[in-house]
């Protein structure tokens, strides 16, 4: 199977580029964190504040400071216990059990690991995971790499100027052992859902921040001391408090430096980790996607030409003017909830609408190197929803215009029934459902200019809107559930997008529900 077919059927026929009479070893299953074994270690503070209520004033960090910052970005939060499966022939239940974090993922796997460059006081200079499990930080590579950093970005950023530099990667076997193949569609989401977090998370902290998708694959895994077939960087995300140069193309004499003679540099490390799993499966696909998506020249950077704007046809819906919502993320974050069965159907407000979309596309406005900083693009990813029962507007499907802050009707009518039919599983009651959106972007991923690496960055995308969007929606006191199991050929037909060359990447029914009986702690002080 060619690559684009795979990726094609990934999207459009998931049973096509499965792996056929896959079976799921759930004894054998590897943990959801990275342990590693023998290396220096630095506990962070476990007296995390539980309030993020305003954004702060720029301030350089203390050990104390990341410590909290870790931990809302991808830290253990909440151990919970449901049940899974009960019905009149049972006499016991079936219980499922998970610890959870405040960014979703799919299975509750956690496919992605967080490292860390840092130069803070009371710290040694270097490079550090986070390790998950004790809240800590762990000493994979002590000294300044400032330098090498810079030029594996192609000078894009001042680094030195940093006083950190987040890299996000995927361990491939985290979630490949149950969803086989489609978990490379998987593996970019959670990506970019988890850096969605990072950067509101970084609002709150007086961090500024950005997203390089495009750097020197092989020079940052061995930075890492990563097996590229094992794990591999997929964002990196520099931090700072002082002004900072940020570029997207920065200057090509600088920009010629390859990934072989930055590795030559830096003595190979390969720390020993822990994984739990005895029977590793080969990944071949992911591994051949992985490959040919990397980067080994700063010369390959590309960047997107600007998007036109989409022209729109039939009376637009003005919706009212929403305020920037403010609110308390860490309550929010605290309070997220993904439902199944427990969305219950309610009325929702024109307003409410205005404020959860207005809400979601304003926040994920952010510093990127796939546009240049003077450009002002159309975003590479945008919304339609499916309405019903909302006030003033319609029950029908719609495209929203983030610029003008209307709705665009699309097809008028109640699609409920339609979208309940798509779905591959039938844990959702769309019929409870007031608004069921779509995050959509191009068919072809912008292949022609980013080759491969497109598609994981079109998904890495698309996971920072949905998780702007669950934020938005927790704000409102609503929940949403972001669902890969649709058909979304049948949604790219309700949405009319054939001749815009656009598919729906994610589906996310959001709406106001019910508590589910389920024992849950939080794992915070």
């Amino acid at each position: 199977m060619s690559l684009d077919e795979f990726l094609h059927h990934l999207h459009f026929d998931i049973e096509k580029a499965s792996i056929p009479n896959w079976e799921v070893d759930w004894e054998d299953k590897p943990l959801p964190y990275k342990l590693y074994r023998g290396l220096p270690v630095v506990p962070l503070s476990l007296e995390v504040p539980l309030t993020l209520d305003r954004e702060k004033q720029p301030a350089a960090p203390d050990l104390s400071k990341i410590g909290h910052f870790l931990w809302y970005v991808y830290g253990l939060t909440q151990f919970s216990q449901s049940v899974f499966s009960l019905n009149s022939t049972e006499k016991t239940p079936e219980l499922m059990q998970s610890y959870r974090r405040f960014a979703p993922s799919g299975g509750a796997l956690y496919p992605n690991e967080l490292y860390v460059y840092l130069k803070i006081e009371d710290l040694p200079v270097g490079v550090y995971h986070y390790d998950v499990a004790h809240h800590r930080l762990v000493l994979l590579r002590e000294g300044n790499f400032d330098s090498y950093i810079a030029r594996a970005l192609g000078n894009r950023c001042e680094i030195p100027a940093c006083f950190g530099t987040v890299f996000i990667s995927t361990v491939f076997w985290k979630n490949f052992f149950k969803y086989n193949n489609f978990s490379y569609r998987l593996q970019g989401l959670d990506a970019g859902v988890l850096i969605g977090q990072l950067m509101e998370v970084s609002k709150r902290f007086g961090f500024e921040s950005g997203v390089y998708f495009q750097f020197l694959d092989r020079a940052m895994n061995h930075l890492l001391g990563l097996t590229e077939k094992e794990e591999s960087v997929y964002g990196v995300i520099p931090l700072s408090v002082e002004p900072t140069i940020w570029s997207a193309n920065g200057c090509e004499k600088d920009r010629m430096v390859s990934a072989a003679e930055l590795c030559r540099e830096l003595t190979p490390i390969h720390p020993h980790h822990y994984v739990r799993s005895q029977r590793l499966k080969e990944y071949p696909m992911l591994t051949k996607l992985n490959e040919v998506s990397m980067l080994d020249s700063t010369t390959k950077f590309q960047l997107i030409e600007a998007n036109e704007k989409e022209c729109f046809e039939g009376q637009a819906v003005a919706l009212p003017h929403a305020e920037r919502q403010s609110y308390d993320l860490g309550s929010v974050c605290r309070k997220r909830f993904s439902p199944d069965m427990d969305f219950i159907l309610g009325k929702v407000s024109l307003l409410e609408i205005a404020k959860l979309l207005r809400g979601a596309m304003d926040s994920f406005l952010y510093r990127n190197d796939l546009e240049a900083v003077h450009q002002k693009n159309e975003p590479r990813v945008s919304l339609n929803v499916c309405l019903y029962n909302v006030e003033g507007i319609p029950n029908g499907a719609y495209q929203y215009d983030s610029t003008s802050h209307q709705l665009r009707p699309v097809n008028v009518g109640d699609h409920r029934l339609l979208l309940q039919s798509g779905m591959s599983l039938y844990n959702v009651n769309l019929l409870q459902v007031p608004l069921c959106i779509h995050v959509t972007g191009v068919k072809d991923y912008y292949k022609t200019t980013l080759g491969y690496r497109g598609y994981r960055i079109q998904q890495m995308e698309a996971g920072m809107l949905v998780q702007r969007l669950l934020l938005s929606a927790g704000a409102s006191g609503m929940g949403g559930h972001p669902l890969l199991g649709y058909d979304s050929n049948l949604c790219d037909e309700i949405y009319r997008m054939g001749p815009q060359g656009k598919t729906s990447l994610i589906q996310i029914p959001i709406g106001p529900y019910r508590q589910r009986p389920w024992l849950i702690g939080g794992l915070s002080s």
